[in-house]
């Protein structure tokens, strides 16, 4: 077992099966993450400069502003779609959820590879087959090959619902993480409401390849098990650890730690469940839009497309919430340490105040804009609760994804990768559903089409 080269490492005391693990003369990755980069050392990335951070954290949630862009921008295409390939509606709409899918299994995958490999390598290559994956899409001449490109493309770009927040994670201390979290959480759900715009697949393949440029100069390495890792093999003159034999094994055990995760932790099983209802619901609304709009309001679809920002001022105003719930947050702690001492640590618990103030708001919301989409209301009225319900749904995913970065925060993206799993699931399943419900239910209150 390698010492300690700097004091700039700090060593804990060692499990006893990592001290027999190293082999083949290399340095052991599983060995090498039980040391821990001292806060001072300027590797860690608590230490990169403020303006280095944000442009990581603006960087990386315009990723995640692209994907969810390409989810939405595809429901424009529906009445083009079904005179170019002369198909059903349902098998239109499958594009949409076999999308909503890729990003859902993707992060199985990418999450676990990102704490082998490190962040960075993983948003280079997702986005690279990100770009590639919009061509068949950009290009196709029948329906089999758009929904193959859309699975892979939300498959390839799912890298930023999952690993995005870990960077997130890493960048910030834990009590100036809430903002950037919820910068972070508010991007892909700010993304439909943009989406809808009369935009094309060949804009998201200028965006995605602007953001490949933009991951490569301004987000770095931030996962402090490969950065230590790479300080140690370079302090000991050790070459990078090549290939192995057990390097599918390790790959396969790295990618079950989000199904580990959901199956032996109830918090985060609850979590996710409660993630997943609400991105249902989510997609059902966006779905009511415009027929709620169109067929009641009577808005041509510039204002179908406009009716949105009652969502995205919501959205806007929970974000600019968040120096309540900072000091919330430290009102906590600081309670905490007067009744258990200075270093009797924090709870992820802290974390959940927004998503229990998030809840009532949603169904609010919900009520609000279900009761009052009739002609004889002002449609004011139900953006109104749209507005309320997008302000809730923010609240509610910032707490429950800062909740995870703080409870497993070394595996925070397999722990967010078992969120987007089961979230994008059930979520892939509502509009394949949604519109037909919606329809009846506007029929069965006398409303005409």
């Amino acid at each position: 077992m390698p010492s300690a080269p700097t004091a700039d490492c700090e060593v804990p005391q060692l499990i006893d099966e990592v001290g027999s693990s190293a082999t083949n003369g290399h340095l052991n990755f599983q060995m090498l993450a039980t040391f821990q980069l001292n806060e001072n050392d300027p590797l860690h990335p608590h230490n990169i400069g403020i303006v280095r951070k944000w442009l990581a954290v603006a960087t990386v949630s315009m990723g995640s502003l692209c994907v969810a862009c390409a989810s939405s921008i595809y429901s424009t295409t529906y009445n083009q779609l079904l005179k170019d390939f002369n198909c059903s509606h349902e098998v239109v709409t499958l594009g949409l959820s076999l999308f909503i899918w890729g990003m859902g299994i993707g992060p199985l995958i990418l999450a676990p590879l990102s704490e082998i490999y490190g962040r960075r390598i993983v948003y280079l290559c997702s986005l690279t087959f990100f770009f590639i994956w919009l061509l068949p899409c950009a290009v196709a001449t029948n329906i089999q090959t758009l929904l193959v490109g859309r699975f892979l493309d939300g498959f390839a770009g799912s890298a930023f619902l999952s690993v995005a927040g870990g960077t997130v994670g890493d960048l910030f201390p834990r009590h100036r993480l809430a903002f950037p979290m919820m910068i972070y959480t508010a991007s892909p759900f700010i993304g439909p409401e943009i989406g809808p715009l009369r935009w094309t697949f060949y804009v998201l393949l200028c965006w995605a390849a602007v953001l490949i440029l933009l991951v490569y100069f301004f987000v770095p390495e931030t996962y402090l098990p490969v950065l230590l890792k790479r300080k140690l093999q370079h302090l000991q003159n050790e070459p990078l650890e090549k290939d192995s034999p057990f390097l599918p094994k390790k790959l396969l055990h790295s990618m079950s730690k989000p199904m580990l995760l959901l199956s032996m932790e109830p918090m985060c099983l609850c979590l996710c469940v409660y993630s997943a209802i609400l991105l249902g619901i989510l997609y059902l609304f966006f779905g009511a839009f415009q027929i709620v709009f169109e067929s009641v309001y009577r808005f041509a679809l510039w204002q179908c497309g406009l009716s949105f920002l009652g969502l995205l001022v919501g959205m806007l105003f929970a974000v600019l919430c968040d120096p309540f719930w900072t000091s919330n947050y430290l009102k906590l702690e600081k309670k905490h340490q007067i009744l258990c001492g200075e270093d009797s640590g924090f709870l992820p618990e802290w974390r959940l105040p927004p998503a229990i103030a998030g809840a009532p708001l949603v169904t609010t919301g919900l009520f609000v804009f279900a009761w009052t989409t009739f002609s004889n209301v002002h449609w004011m009225v139900p953006i109104i609760g749209s507005s309320m319900f997008g302000a809730g749904t923010v609240f509610v995913y910032s707490g429950v994804f800062t909740f995870l970065i703080d409870a497993y925060p070394t595996y925070s993206a397999s722990a967010l990768a078992a969120n987007s799993f089961t979230r994008s699931i059930f979520a892939g399943i509502f509009p394949l559903f949604g519109t037909q419900s919606e329809l009846n239910f506007s029929a069965g209150r006398g409303e005409k089409h």
